[in-house]
């Protein structure tokens, strides 16, 4: 299928062959009509794009800060591929589009094939001739709807969120500043109210606009003599009841301009981008303003509940939720309360998408909604697309499911460049990631269909996925007789652990989770010193908070924090004292979210060794991130971040400092590799992966126990 794509780095705008999206469950496939570009969001988005990269950097200061900071920690490598990233990555536009169902995932009960639907959400509702969309964020429209009104969906239902933080009545008087899309859709929603609206802009083309389709009853230019004094005459002299901002600019004029004409006690929403850095003197302190922000479309709105796992909001608690208020906006339109068909100033085929957005960057004539039309008619494919015929089929061929940041920062990269390796396919969850991947890093194609990367080409998977994710495709590729390296963790549940070995066992195939530590250059020469005597060991990680909300420490999707990452210094000490776990003990700091990010575990192993894992989620992001300690046999050391070991026995200590922090990935990468060609084996024990996974599943339980000690 043909989706719209950018490049961040270069701004090249095209259209190109990307493979179908994926069906998830809760989700529907949607063949799209219509899709509306926004020339606020997406202009700006466009226009950095196209500026130099110093251009970029003085629009971006908190990214350049994020940049400094990985270059602190991680060096120039790794803040390299982290930057270029970004740069090539084919990034999709759009976020409000309209068309027909014709797929439905596993639980979706709401929609049929067929339905007419108005969909929204950066990353799903995108310019591209088919798009996968969750339930949440898609409305069922009249079988009769309007695609092309329909398709503002988005730009509706964030205009609905602003006139509802206004909190209007019937009969009050409001002023919207900013008669762009959100501005005139929010002034159509007003006038439908029974509200009062007076509409400003800088634009006289704009103002005009408003005033010719009745959209306002009073419009003024900025810069209109006495326009305070207009608008106090317009309000029977008290001063407008609510002001909503819908303009974008750098300037605080809007601002300080709604509070000199809000009457006393009134509202100021801030529904686009303007700073909030008001005079407090003489309005908003005097008049004792109320200014309110308006959240996207509304309450669900960045919820991954909400917006991912379908989750709604009970209507008694929350009356209007941003499905909710798509839903309102979608009403007035088939109603003919408001009518939007003038805002469509432009139209262009989808294939002339470039056009459209050279004359939102150009601004040559004046516009207001631009409509991308698609051809309804054409037949999309799900066939996987060549992306490079220099990859040959080697001794180990190759295919990625999942290649998100650390794949392509530490993984791809490092897969050796030999003729005993074949790079066959990649397949993501989004197509235009699949497509870059695969095209920088010299697959032969990407792919939409799981079949096409566990086909005979390949007896190699990497899985780079959401964790939820892992153990159904190490259990799918094991069944396909592949070997199979999995990012950490290797699963989320304890039925999968053992599925996974009772099909690891059958079909003898190599099963690697990707502990990289323990492959670090200087985890070598520490392993090297201290031998294998029964040692007390402790790890103390500086983890750094991670929001509640983030699908990390969501226990379906990302197991939280002691699945999804403290496997990774469990299996170093195992690796550190070379025996197993067998007993457990684990307390956590209590905190209101539950999320057992801080705390301390006590591991007794095998071979009496003891370790401690000390993971901290409440500390300085200052303080370095990693601390080793290491005791044994009148030896003692300590690892610092894997950049500096120090080893302490008879005399001076032996000091190995190295310049930029090594943990391990390229040396992990080649290992395996060169485990499969020599043997078709892991370098990782099978039986230690299956250990560390069973110890963090015994940490949480000690947890829940109050810090028994739980044998593994």
């Amino acid at each position: 299928m043909q989706q719209l794509t950018q490049k961040l780095g270069s701004g090249d705008m095209i259209i190109q062959d990307v493979p179908y999206p994926q069906l998830g469950k809760g989700m529907i496939i949607v063949k799209n009509h219509y899709s509306i570009i926004s020339a606020g969001t997406e202009g700006s988005t466009v226009v950095a794009a196209r500026k130099s990269l110093i251009g970029k950097a003085k629009e971006r200061p908190q990214q350049v800060k994020q940049v400094v900071d990985t270059l602190k920690k991680q060096g120039p490598i790794q803040t390299y591929r982290a930057v270029m990233k970004k740069l090539d990555a084919y990034s999709p536009l759009g976020y409000s589009c309209a068309g027909e169902v014709i797929e439905v995932g596993d639980g979706v009960t709401e929609f049929e094939v067929g339905d007419k639907v108005a969909c929204a959400g950066v990353g799903y509702a995108n310019h591209a001739e088919i798009v996968s969309v969750p339930t949440n964020l898609c409305v069922k429209l009249d079988e009769n709807a309007n695609l092309k009104d329909a398709a503002y969906n988005t730009l509706g239902a964030i205009s609905m969120q602003g006139v509802r933080q206004a909190d209007m009545r019937v009969g009050e008087s409001c002023v919207v500043i900013g008669l762009g899309l959100l501005g005139q859709l929010a002034a159509l929603i007003l006038r439908a109210s029974g509200v009062t609206v007076i509409g400003v802009d800088v634009s006289e083309a704009a103002v005009k606009q408003a005033v010719d389709h009745s959209v306002v009853d009073l419009g003024l230019t900025r810069d209109a003599s006495g326009i305070e004094e207009q608008i106090q005459q317009a309000t029977q002299g008290y001063g407008a009841d609510a002001v909503i901002i819908a303009a974008a600019t750098s300037s605080l004029d809007p601002i300080n301009f709604a509070g000199a004409i809000a009457r006393k006690k009134g509202k100021v929403v801030v529904l686009g981008a303007v700073p909030t850095g008001f005079d407090r003197d003489p309005f908003w302190y005097r008049k004792e303003l109320e200014l309110k922000m308006a959240c996207s479309y509304g309450p669900g709105r960045y919820d991954l509940n909400y917006e991912e796992k379908g989750i709604d909001y009970p209507l008694p608690y929350v009356r209007w939720t941003e499905k909710r208020n798509m839903e309102a906006f979608q009403r007035l339109i088939a109603t003919k309360k408001i009518d939007i068909n003038y805002l469509t100033t432009h139209e262009f085929d989808f294939e002339n998408a470039k056009s459209a957005f050279d004359l939102v960057v150009s601004k040559t004539e004046p516009f207001t909604g631009i409509a991308l039309k698609y051809n309804i008619d054409k037949t999309v494919s799900k066939a996987k697309i060549s992306t490079s015929e220099s990859s040959k089929p080697g001794k180990i061929n190759v295919s990625f499911i999942g290649a998100g940041s650390y794949a392509q920062g530490n993984l791809l990269p490092n897969i050796p460049e030999t003729n005993d390796i074949g790079r066959i396919g990649v397949l993501t969850n989004t197509g235009t990631t699949s497509k870059r991947v695969a095209e920088k890093f010299k697959f032969q194609f990407c792919a939409t269909q799981e079949e096409d990367v566990l086909d005979e080409k390949t007896n190699t998977v990497f899985v780079a996925t959401r964790h939820d994710s892992h153990g159904p495709y190490v259990l799918k590729s094991l069944e396909a007789k592949k070997h199979v390296f999995v990012e950490k963790p290797l699963c989320l549940l304890e039925s999968e652990l053992n599925a996974i070995i009772a099909m690891q066992s059958s079909v003898n195939r190599a099963v690697m989770v990707g502990f990289n530590r323990r492959f670090s250059p200087l985890t070598e020469t520490l392993k090297k010193a201290i031998g294998n005597n029964p040692m007390t060991m402790i790890y103390r990680i500086n983890a750094g908070a991670i929001p509640g909300d983030n699908w990390i420490q969501d226990l379906e999707i990302g197991g939280g924090r002691v699945l999804g990452e403290v496997c990774h210094f469990i299996d170093y000490l195992t690796f550190l004292n070379g025996s197993q776990p067998i007993k457990v003990s684990a307390t956590a700091l209590p905190d209101a979210n539950q999320l057992n990010d801080t705390l301390n575990i006590l591991i007794q192993f095998e071979n009496g060794s003891s370790g401690v894992v000390a993971y901290y989620a409440n500390g300085s992001k200052s303080m370095a991130k990693e601390y080793v300690e290491v005791f044994s046999a009148g030896l003692s050391a300590t690892l610092n971040d894997f950049k500096e070991l120090k080893i302490y026995g008879k005399g001076k200590p032996k000091k190995t400092k190295i310049f930029n922090q090594n943990k391990g990935q390229k040396e992990m990468v080649k290992a395996f590799v060169d485990g499969l060609l020599k043997d078709g084996n892991a370098p990782i024990p099978f039986s230690d992966i299956v250990a560390v996974t069973k110890a963090s599943f015994k940490v949480l339980e000690s947890v829940k126990r109050g810090g028994q000690q739980v044998e593994i």
